[in-house]
């Protein structure tokens, strides 16, 4: 009998999508009731509401919540909570909404209802506070804090029941799990221990390095692709889902990895959001997170090792899934292999360091990769990805 992490909060999961007669019903209120459009991060965190990602929130933050997860990680009731979940509307069109309406909220790209809300408060934020406390900067040059200060001036709070994936179902089919089916599929492979890596990126050799090294003290790993909206340049999700599918079937054992994707935008929130990644893996089922360098970074905003020591900033008890820590991981060519500064004896000159950044930017190029970058495979899937424009 296998013992999964428990969900965060300390009961079962609690996803707020609706389901059967239930759901027709309400997408029959729903049409009759004033919609409200969202942007992408928001409908990422709506969808996350409804399959229990986000478990156990019932909805989006109310002020005392927002300054709370602002200042302390703690919503108003002492739930621990990394990033602020919000929802925000135009001054003019949130004052045409009252406290304890009923609206629908809608996917401001096609119009679809996705949720019905019941409006409990309105209120306006310093979104510069929140900006320093999420992401240590106001500099809007970082995507995450241009992300915050572009939104609405007023934030709406309510609890929710959700409608609609999002369309990421219907997109990524089976690649698209939910956190019951991910622990249902732990739970199949006999799996107590799982680790998750967070990807928003093709996995180069690194991040192959990082995975097995998981694998050796857990049962498996669970490698969790961001599905939503990422910076400009970096590759879509199909793509480097293809790419990792590839390198599983081919350098991984089987029956040891688990690919799954999940439906949030990156925020780019470096430690704060390495500590919501953790959060949610809880929810997945995952008793770990690999949490390697500049983990959620963008730029330099972030020390390359800040998101492993905020993890004993925070109290013992705040989430039961425990971060592996692994440092600057590269090929050393005396070593013939992969490595990290943890366990490598030599020095720069010995060594190729292994990015993502440098990966694309040698595609975009049309260069060479070392074979010690990346596998052939994944490569020709990104070679045909950057050809097609």
């Amino acid at each position: 009998m296998t013992r999964l992490v428990m969900p965060h909060g300390g009961g079962a999961l609690r996803p707020l999508m609706l389901e059967g007669e239930a759901a027709r019903a309400e997408r029959e209120r729903a049409a009759a009731l004033p919609t409200l459009a969202i942007s992408s991060r928001e409908r990422g965190d709506l969808v996350m509401l409804g399959i229990g990602g986000f478990t156990p929130l019932e909805g989006f933050m109310t002020r005392a919540d927002w300054e709370g997860v602002c200042d302390g990680y703690r919503t108003a009731a002492g739930l621990f909570w990394p990033i602020p979940i919000t929802l925000s509307a135009e001054p003019a069109r949130a004052a045409s909404i009252r406290v304890g309406d009923e609206i629908t909220l809608a996917d401001a790209a096609d119009g679809a209802p996705l949720a019905t809300m019941k409006v409990t408060e309105k209120y306006s934020i310093d979104r510069a506070r929140e900006c320093m406390s999420v992401f240590r900067t106001i500099d809007e040059k970082h995507p995450g804090v241009r992300m915050v200060m572009q939104q609405p001036g007023v934030n709406l709070a309510g609890p929710v029941k959700v409608l609609s994936d999002g369309g990421f179902g219907e997109r990524y089919g089976t690649l698209f799990m939910t956190p019951a089916q991910t622990r249902a599929e732990f739970q199949r492979l006999g799996w107590s221990l799982v680790a998750a890596f967070q990807t928003r990126n093709p996995m180069h050799r690194s991040h192959e390095y990082l995975a097995k090294v998981a694998i050796e003290v857990c049962d498996g790993v669970l490698v969790h692709s961001l599905l939503g909206n990422l910076k400009p340049g970096d590759i879509p999700a199909d793509v480097r889902t293809r790419a990792i599918s590839a390198l599983i079937e081919n350098y991984f054992r089987p029956g040891t990895v688990v690919q799954a994707g999940y439906p949030l935008d990156m925020r780019y929130a470096g430690p704060r959001e390495a500590l919501l990644h953790a959060l949610f893996r809880q929810n997945y089922g995952c008793s770990h997170l690999i949490v390697g360098r500049d983990h959620a970074g963008v730029g330099s905003y972030y020390g390359p090792f800040d998101a492993h020591r905020i993890f004993d900033e925070i109290p013992q008890d705040a989430l039961e899934t425990r971060p592996i820590r692994i440092g600057v991981t590269f090929w050393c060519y005396r070593c013939n292999g992969m490595s990290s500064d943890r366990t490598c004896p030599h020095g720069e000159a010995d060594r190729l360091q292994v990015s993502g950044t440098q990966l694309r930017k040698w595609l975009e190029e049309g260069r060479d990769v070392p074979g010690e970058f990346s596998r052939p495979e994944v490569l020709e899937i990104l070679r045909a990805h950057y050809a097609s424009g």
